[in-house]
Order: structure tokens, then sequence, then C-alpha cells
């Protein structure tokens, strides 16, 4: 602290240090500023970090880090450079305010001597929104608009199985929206972190693409990927499937590992997490909590390190309200959370997705289809998109087929999908797209009144539950005659809430 002083006096000789007062300058710092005491209580806090927290300067002081924060002291990097006496720089930090507002930040944490004897800290804190913001145009790649020169800008890269399991990096993601731009940056800072993460987003829009991109961002990327469909697996299965199981559990049981294990020292993506039942999702808190695993009729635990990525496609709050998703393991999973736009937040973004999946289908029909039409771009903008980037995938492969070598994608190429686009938009963008078509499907006064999702889930509820009466709750051969596989069947079960004791014969 002295050599600091004799340094300030070289520069200013005339300066009484006693007068000098430094406070108006962090209180005016750009960036978030916290200054504790040698015990973590905080002593000063300017109002940019207050704005950061959703607190007022005064709610913060004489109150300990650890509790503001709500953490231990080896996760606080202003307890840890108390603890080793040095500075903690380049500390990335999610957390959630007292108001639900996640902060994604970067901490430098120096510490204060007096003479020899260290009497606290001083940490500066950058709000990572505010630098993006800051540096806007290096992180926002230029906008592209010519679809054609997009074909022969941006080849293709053949997407193979990595060694670790994965197919995606963050360089696959298509797409220059400020929502998806900030999805993005959020996940690339987490990946430094062993911290869970909960990706929410519609059906459709990417969600495994941003966990394995994760994975290979990290430092565990030379480690496995895996990955698991929480309610394509009966429960009476996924248990086993997950946590293993040991010889003699039950009947025919032996000793085999589950994805855990399987998985240790790397990554374990749980998709559509709260369709997992409240029993497995309270032996998946304890293992956030304790990080071990025990198998299936075991009563050895094992020591686990995995990152955890869990997904839905139901917002948590409805998860949570309805009872699908304990609020406890909600808290634990979604210490980053990331939410990814759905694509008809994102229409710009049409301009480099539809050349990107043209040119991906080309490769694989071995055609030379260039672009789509001015009419069908238009008629792409105005529809809704429930399928998301998935949907525009398939309506663009469906399309491809039916056209010739180097020609254009144009509105006749799109009968198969007519019904759909119909029910979302106007009798005029219609017949503008398409004309006076009859072939398009002729919709009842009801059916036109509601939403093509929302239609469609109707439709699917009705055949199954026709299908599970017409077999007494026989899920095998409800599952032959819906055409569709029994594990298919047990999920969409899940994702409608049936119970099949519903629909078997309860004899006398």
């Amino acid at each position: 602290m002295n050599s600091k002083k004799k340094s300030i006096q070289q520069f200013f000789p005339n300066l009484d240090l006693k007068r000098f007062s430094i406070l108006p300058v962090l209180e005016n710092f750009f960036g978030g500023i916290i200054v504790t005491d040698q015990y973590g209580r905080v002593l000063f806090v300017n109002d940019e970090q207050a704005r950061i927290d959703d607190m007022s300067a005064a709610d913060l002081l004489g109150r300990k880090v650890t509790q503001i924060y709500h953490v231990d002291d080896g996760m606080s990097p202003t307890m840890k450079c108390i603890h080793k006496g040095s500075p903690v720089k380049g500390f990335a930090c999610f957390y959630r305010t007292c108001t639900g507002k996640m902060v994604n930040s970067i901490h430098n944490v120096f510490p204060l001597f007096e003479g020899s004897h260290l009497i606290g800290t001083i940490c500066f804190i950058q709000d990572f929104s505010i630098i993006e913001q800051q540096f806007d145009a290096v992180f926002k790649p230029e906008k592209r608009i010519d679809l054609q020169k997009n074909l022969k800008r941006t080849p293709l890269k053949p997407v193979q199985q990595k060694s670790n399991g994965t197919r995606f990096q963050f360089e696959d993601i298509i797409g220059e929206s400020r929502e998806l731009i900030e999805s993005v940056d959020i996940a690339k800072l987490a990946a430094r972190s062993i911290s869970p993460i909960l990706i929410f987003g519609e059906t459709g829009t990417g969600k495994e693409l941003i966990a394995q991109s994760v994975h290979n961002n990290s430092p565990r990327n030379q480690k496995k990927y895996m990955a698991i469909n929480c309610a394509a697996i009966p429960e009476s299965l996924l248990e086993g499937i997950l946590f293993g199981t040991a010889k003699g559990a039950f009947t025919g049981a032996v000793n085999k590992e589950g994805l855990f294990e399987k998985a240790n020292g790397g990554t374990l993506f749980l998709d559509e997490i709260n369709c997992m039942s409240e029993g497995l999702q309270a032996k998946l808190l304890r293992f956030l909590q304790e990080r071990k695993v025990r198998r299936v009729g075991s009563c050895n635990e094992i020591d686990i390190d995995l990152k955890i990525i869990s997904s839905m496609n139901q917002h948590p709050q409805i998860a949570v309200s309805d009872g699908s998703l304990r609020p406890d393991l909600f808290y634990r999973l979604a210490v980053v959370f990331i939410q990814i736009p759905p694509l008809r937040d994102r229409l710009d973004d049409l301009s480099l997705l539809v050349p990107h999946f043209i040119h991906k289908i080309n490769k694989v029909m071995d055609k030379q289809v260039k672009q789509v039409s001015d009419s069908v771009m238009a008629l792409f903008k105005t529809h809704h998109w429930p399928g998301n980037v998935r949907e525009l995938e398939h309506v663009l492969e469906g399309a491809m087929n039916l056209v010739e070598n180097e020609g254009h994608i144009q509105s006749i190429h799109l009968k198969s999908h007519m019904a759909f686009f119909k029910t979302r938009h106007s009798s005029d963008t219609y017949k503008e797209v398409f004309g006076n078509n009859s072939e398009g499907a002729v919709l009842s006064r009801q059916e036109a009144t509601m939403s093509l999702p929302e239609n469609s889930r109707q439709n699917e509820i009705q055949l199954i539950k026709n299908a599970l009466k017409k077999t007494a709750g026989q899920q095998s051969t409800a599952s032959r005659i819906l055409g569709i596989s029994p594990q298919l069947l047990n999920y969409k079960m899940k994702k409608y809430r049936m119970n099949i004791k519903d629909f078997q014969i309860n004899y006398p």
C-alpha cells in the first residue's frame, strides 16, 4: 500500500493523501464495485452494482457476500481472494437475483493491505450483457441478405459424429437475432464451469445443438457426451438406464453401469426433464447435492464428476406450478438458464437458414436447387412455424423432392404443406401465394378458429384415447393400431398426462 502511495506522489508531489478521496471515482465507475472487510462483509457498493443485483446499496451494506449471493466460501471469488491473499481474476459468475433475473458476470477481486495485514478486498464486476453491448460489432456477424451469395460464400461442412459422441459446435448455430446471440454467448460462458445448465425452448428450436456445443466448448470436450430423452423411456426402465443396476436387484438383474457412470468426467444431457417421475427427480436432486450415485439394488455409492445439462419444451414456471417439476430440482438444474427463441420471433434469420438447408439438402439429394422464390419467402415470413427450425428444414426437403435440378422452390412445390400454412394465414395472403386452388384442405368453422398446434394436439389426444379404449389399455396393441412404436406411445401418454388405469377394465 505504501509503495502505491509513493507512486501516486511521484505523479502528484503536492497531493495530501489524507485529503484525497477515491470514493467519487468508484461511485461513478462504469462497472460494478464491491468493497469488503477482511471477513467478506460489504463496506461499499456503487450504484452500478446495485443495479446489477436489483437491490439498493443500503440493503447490501454490512452483509457478508456469501449471504447476499447464497454461495459457500469456496464458490465466492471474494472469499477466495481473502483466503488466498492474492488477486482472483476473470472469475465467471452465474447467479439469480432476488427478483429472479439471471446475471452472467465477470469478477476481478484484489486484496487490500495495510502493510502486510490484509484489511479487505475490492471487486470489479462487469455485467456480461453490458460487455456485449459495448462490443456488439465484434459479437454480431455481418448481415448477409443475398441468398445465392450465401450459398457460394458459406460452404457446408459435413456433420460427422465425433469420438466424444457429439456432432455440433457453436459454429453450426445459424442466426443473427439478438435473442439467439445472447443465448449462445451465455452458453459459451457457462461451458467453462461445472454448474448445471437448463435449456428451455419449444420443439425444434435446437436444444441439443446448444447442449453439444457447450460440451465441445468445455474443458471436458475430450470426454464422453451422452444424451437421453426422459419422456421416451418407460419409467420402470429409466432408473436402471440412468443409475445402473446391481446383480440380484430384481429377477435377471446383472451388474451394469448406468449413463451417469458411462459419462463420468464428461457431460450428461437430460432432455424433457419434466417428464421424469417424482421419485427419479428426488434421486437426481441427491446426485446434484452429493455428486454420488447408487446403482439400483446396491448399497455402495460411486463418486461421479459430471456436468448436467437438462432441457424442457414447457416453460419451467408452468412445469413447477402443475407439479411435473420439483421446485427444488429446478433451482439446482437452472444455475444457468438458457432460453432459445422460437423461429417466429427471429424471422429475419430465414435469410440465413433457408440457403443453409437448401445447400445441406442439395448435398444429400445430389441436386442443384438454387433458392426459394420471392412469394415463397414472403409466405415463410408470415408463417407461425410451430415446429420451428426443424419444421423449416422438413418443409424445404419436401419441396425439393419436387424441384428439377437448378430450379427454384415455387409455391406449387409446397402443395403437401398447403393445409398447414393455410390455417395460420389470412385468405388474402394464402390466395396471393397459392391462388384459388381448391386442393387445399377445407377447414370447418371450429377448426379455422383453432391454432394449428392446438388442432393437431387435440386430434392426437383423441386418436390415442380411442386406440387405448378399443384395446382396454393394451399399449402394445394400441401402438400397432396407431402405427407407432410402444416407446413413442408411452412418451405421448406422459406428454398428455394419460393414466393407463383409466382405460383398463376392472373386473369384479
